[in-house]
């Protein structure tokens, strides 16, 4: 079995860039970008005023000085003169500085008696002015690749940039395989139980910057698997659910071999997810996770979610972090194990002791993976581990304790 870092490194490896799109700007929140945004023009493009006031010569602003008063300036209409010794120009936040001002007297420093002012007895010694070019200059440069955020958008709306070029989305088809499953909202036998997989890894992978196609269940068959493998022509991957064991019912990998797959790797020494597979076909490339929910969602996480990173220009690299155990781990087993966590509002971290990997409570209640490696000796309280965030959105439900999902005092060892 290959490891973990193995593994990653093979999917990875299968990535070929999404290319590139150019979308509005109120459309480009949350993408990746692609080419450098560029200003044209610098901001502000003018020395403006900082505050609502008047314009004035610094040098002659001392208290008691008194100015007439000449026009006045608000913000998207400059003064069109020159402001003379002894001469002001009433203006507000953001117009231009008239030529022959180089300082704003605030209004709560001026006493304006008909046109003219006088400067009171303790005026603000800041100049409130913000000059040209203060925020950025022509030619300044917003990098790519980045996910744009909200601060990113302000910015390359500022820089007069209506539309970004940004990498495509890669399209990811997911199919979830088995007599056992009904979609949401059907009506299980007794034998059957609700799918879950497709709709947990649909919002992850759009999380993490996919378009998700969730197609029709695959029965267990081949020409059911063949058929919804066909549905999912133009995706860039295609993410297969359960049916990648070497059980008797456990169609995918000899169904999509059939179909012409370029098998890359079979079984990882992890837990949970030893049951993964990855290839191409075609021009798209194939993981098939395991079954099991969490095992699921965690190999999306540690596979799919990097793989969506480098097939848009991100950096795929996924570091852990260092925390201190609040409650003891025995030792580990030959595989590593990504064990289901929350951490505490003192930074500290408990693995929950329930890791069996059908387990969707305890991973709803997780907010990041103690990462475990091969044969592991036993910790105690204090001692540092490696963790992973999770980072599903908003965090984990408070509404649910330790006490609500440590039922078992022993550690699950299915997969």
């Amino acid at each position: 079995m290959l490891s973990v870092a193995e593994a990653r490194a093979q999917v990875l490896a299968l990535c070929r860039p999404t290319g590139t799109e150019t979308v509005p700007l109120d459309k480009a929140h949350g993408r990746v970008l692609a080419a450098p945004v560029v200003a044209g023009r610098a901001q502000p493009p003018f020395a403006a005023s900082a505050m609502d006031g008047y314009a004035v010569r610094g040098a002659e602003m001392r208290p008691g000085t008194t100015f007439t008063v000449i026009g006045t300036a608000p913000a998207g209409a400059a003064f069109a003169g020159t402001v003379g010794p002894g001469e002001a120009v009433r203006i507000f936040t953001g117009a231009p500085l008239p030529a022959g001002t180089d300082r704003i007297l605030i209004q709560e420093d001026a006493i304006r008696t008909g046109a003219r002012i006088t400067v009171g007895p303790n005026p603000d010694p800041a100049p409130y002015v913000r000059p040209a070019g203060a925020d950025f200059r022509v030619g300044a440069t917003l990098a790519p690749p980045r996910v744009l955020g909200p601060g990113d958008i302000a910015l390359a709306a500022a820089m007069n940039c209506p539309a970004l070029c940004v990498a495509r989305k890669p399209v990811v088809a997911l199919i979830p395989t088995g007599d056992e499953l009904v979609m949401p909202g059907g009506a299980p036998r007794p034998d059957q139980i609700v799918s879950s997989n497709n709709f947990g890894l649909a919002a992850l992978l759009r999380d993490a910057g996919a378009e998700t196609r969730l197609l029709p269940i695959a029965r267990d068959s081949r020409a059911a698997l063949s058929a919804v493998l066909a549905l999912a022509e133009g995706a860039d991957v295609i993410v297969t659910l359960g049916g990648a064991s070497v059980g008797d019912h456990d169609l995918v990998q000899s169904t999509a071999t059939e179909a012409g797959l370029d098998l890359s790797f079979y079984k990882i020494a992890m837990r949970p997810g030893k049951p993964l597979m990855a290839g191409r076909l075609g021009a798209q490339v194939l993981i098939g996770l395991p079954g099991n929910p969490v095992s699921a969602m965690v190999c999306g996480r540690l596979f799919i979610c990097p793989l969506i990173a480098q097939m848009t220009g991100l950096c795929s690299d996924d570091p852990t972090r260092t925390a201190i155990l609040s409650a003891p781990l025995p030792a580990n087993g030959p595989r590593q194990h990504f064990m289901r966590a929350r951490r505490g509002p003192d930074g500290t971290v408990r693995a929950f002791q329930r890791q069996d990997s059908a387990l969707l409570s305890v991973l709803q209640a997780a907010d990041c993976l103690v990462v475990r490696p091969a044969y592991a000796p036993a910790l105690g309280i204090g001692a540092p581990v490696e963790t992973l965030d999770l980072a599903w959105g908003r965090g984990p439900n408070p509404n649910i304790s330790y006490e609500d999902v440590d039922r078992l005092d022993t550690y699950q060892e299915q997969d």
